[in-house]
C-alpha cells in the first residue's frame, strides 16, 4: 500500500502532495542532524496547485514559509515535476531538506507526525438534481462520473454499481496535464455529472468555478480501499534531530497550518475519521459566541500570517488590536477598585478595544471609525492589519467593518497574538488608544 501511495502522489493524486527542498546544491547536513541553519531548501513541483507552483501560491509553499520563518532562515525552492524519480533526484541527492506532503507510511522517506488528514471528495453541480452524501445514494445511479484511473474510488464505485465512468489519466507530467483539475472543470461545464477527486484538489478547484459545486467529503467504507489518508512531511532517514524539530513545529503551529489549509478549502478530518466542518463566512457580522472557530477568510480583505504581518509592519502598515478589555471579576464589591492586567500586543500595535462586536454601541462605532482615521491620517489606501487572538470573531468583525468604511488594503491576521509568539516574536505592553470622541468615552466603550 505504501508503494502505491508513493506512486500515485507523483501524479497529483492520492494524499501525497510531495513538495521538497532546494536551491543550494550539495550542501552537507548540518551538525544537528539535518536542521537547516542557512537556508531551508524545498523541492516542489512548479505547476501543481493547490500544493505548489513557481509563484509560491500553493498551501505547501505557504507552510514551508512558516517553517523557514520559524527557523529564521531564507526559503528556497528547486522545481522538479512530480514524476517517477522525484525523491531519488531531489531528497536523496541532498538537493533538498524536506518533502512537504507525503502519506504516512511512505517507505521512500522518513515521516514526521501527520499535520493534516483528508479524504477523497464527491463533486457535483448544486443544480444537477444529485443530492448524494455517499456513493450508495440512488441519485448517482446512471450519472457520468469522472475518476482518475486505478485510484481507490474506481473500485468502490463498481461496488455500488456506478459503471458510467469518465476515466482520467493516472500517469501524467504536471508540466502539461492536470487530470484531477480537469475532472472538476468538466463537472462545472456539465461535460460530466459528477467526479470523485482527492479532497485538497476538489475543494480548491471547486471554489474557483463559475457555477456552484457541492463538495462532499467521503468516509471510508468497511472492506473497501480507504479514502482517507494522513499527510506528513518527508525527510532523509539519517536526520532524527530534524524530524524531532519538525514534530515540535507541527505541535506548536498546528493552528496556523489549519488556517492555511482552510483558506484552500481542504477537507479536514478529525483523528477519529469524522469530517471537520468548515466554518462558512456569514453575510453579516457575527453577533454572539465571539470566541469560536472563524472562517478561513474574509471577502474584501486579505488573510495573512505572522511573516506577512512582520513584513507589512516594516513597510508602514497600521497594526490594529481589537481584543476587548477584560471584564471585572465576578463578586467584586461595587466600590472596589480593580486594575486589569497589562495588555500585551504586537510591537507598534494600536489597541482599539471593544470595537469588534456585531452590533457595537454608537460610542464603540465612533471610537473605531475616528480611531482608524487618526491612525491612517485619513488615507484609505494605507494597509491595516486587524487582529486579536485565535478563534476571535472580534477581529473578523472589525476587519469587515474596516472594509465597509472604505479601507482598500485590509489585512486580517486570524492567528493574532498567539500566532505572533508561536512564530518566535515578542509581545509588548500597550495602552488603549485615546478616544477622539469624548474625554470620558473609554469607560463607555468598555461597557
Amino acid at each position: 500500500m505504501t508503494r502505491w501511495l508513493s506512486f500515485s502522489r507523483r501524479v497529483l493524486y492520492l494524499a501525497v502532495a510531495l513538495c521538497a527542498a532546494a536551491a543550494s546544491i550539495g550542501r552537507p547536513a548540518s551538525a544537528a542532524e539535518g536542521i537547516p541553519t542557512e537556508v531551508l531548501r524545498v523541492c516542489a513541483d512548479a505547476s501543481l496547485l493547490p500544493f505548489s507552483n513557481e509563484r509560491r501560491e500553493g498551501f505547501e509553499n505557504r507552510i514551508a514559509q512558516l517553517i523557514a520563518d520559524d527557523l529564521k532562515v531564507p526559503l528556497a525552492f528547486t522545481w522538479w515535476p512530480q514524476t517517477i524519480g522525484f525523491v531519488r533526484n531531489t531528497l536523496r541527492t541532498r538537493q533538498c531538506d524536506l518533502v512537504m506532503g507525503t502519506a504516512v507510511g511512505e517507505d521512500l522517506m522518513q515521516n514526521t507526525n501527520p499535520y493534516y488528514r483528508s479524504t477523497y471528495a464527491l463533486i457535483y453541480r448544486k443544480d444537477s438534481g444529485i443530492t448524494a452524501k455517499t456513493l450508495a445514494d440512488p441519485s448517482l445511479q446512471g450519472a457520468r462520473i469522472g475518476v482518475v484511473a486505478r485510484t481507490p474510488p474506481s473500485a468502490v464505485m463498481l461496488r455500488h454499481g456506478l459503471i458510467n465512468m469518465e476515466p482520467y489519466q493516472l500517469d501524467t507530467d504536471t508540466r502539461a496535464h492536470h487530470p484531477a483539475q480537469q475532472a472538476v472543470e468538466d463537472v462545472a461545464a456539465a461535460r460530466t455529472d459528477a467526479a470523485i477527486v482527492w479532497g485538497p484538489i476538489a475543494g480548491y478547484f471547486a471554489a474557483r468555478q463559475q457555477v456552484p459545486l457541492a463538495v462532499v467529503p467521503l468516509m471510508d467504507e468497511p472492506g473497501a480501499s480507504p479514502f482517507q489518508y494522513m499527510i506528513s512531511m518527508g525527510l532523509r532517514p539519517d536526520e532524527p534531530d530534524w524530524r524531532h524539530w519538525l514534530n515540535d513545529f507541527i505541535i506548536r503551529r498546528q493552528g496556523d497550518i489549519d488556517r492555511i489549509l482552510a483558506e484552500y478549502h481542504v477537507p479536514l478530518l478529525n483523528a477519529d475519521g469524522t469530517i471537520r466542518a468548515e466554518v462558512a463566512e456569514p453575510d453579516g457580522y457575527r453577533m454572539a459566541d465571539y470566541r469560536s472557530p472563524t472562517p478561513p477568510g474574509l471577502r474584501g480583505a486579505e488573510t495573512v500570517g505572522a511573516a506577512e504581518v512582520e513584513r507589512l509592519a516594516k513597510a508602514g502598515a497600521v497594526l490594529v488590536d481589537v481584543l476587548p478589555t477584560p471584564p471585572k471579576p465576578a463578586g467584586l464589591a461595587a466600590d472596589s477598585r480593580w486594575v486589569p492586567p497589562p495588555h500585551r500586543s504586537l510591537p507598534g500595535a494600536h489597541w482599539l478595544p471593544n470595537v469588534g462586536y456585531g452590533a457595537p454601541s454608537d460610542e464603540q462605532e465612533a471610537y473605531f471609525r475616528t480611531g482608524l482615521e487618526a491612525l491612517t491620517a485619513g488615507d484609505r489606501k494605507r494597509p491595516l492589519v486587524v487582529f486579536c487572538q485565535p478563534d476571535c470573531w472580534m477581529s473578523w468583525n472589525a476587519a469587515k467593518r474596516a472594509v465597509a468604511l472604505g479601507y482598500q488594503s485590509v489585512k486580517w491576521f486570524p492567528a493574532g497574538t498567539e500566532g505572533w509568539t508561536a512564530a518566535g516574536h515578542e509581545l509588548v505592553t500597550v495602552e488603549p488608544e485615546p478616544s477622539p470622541v469624548s474625554p470620558n468615552s473609554i469607560s463607555k466603550i468598555a461597557n
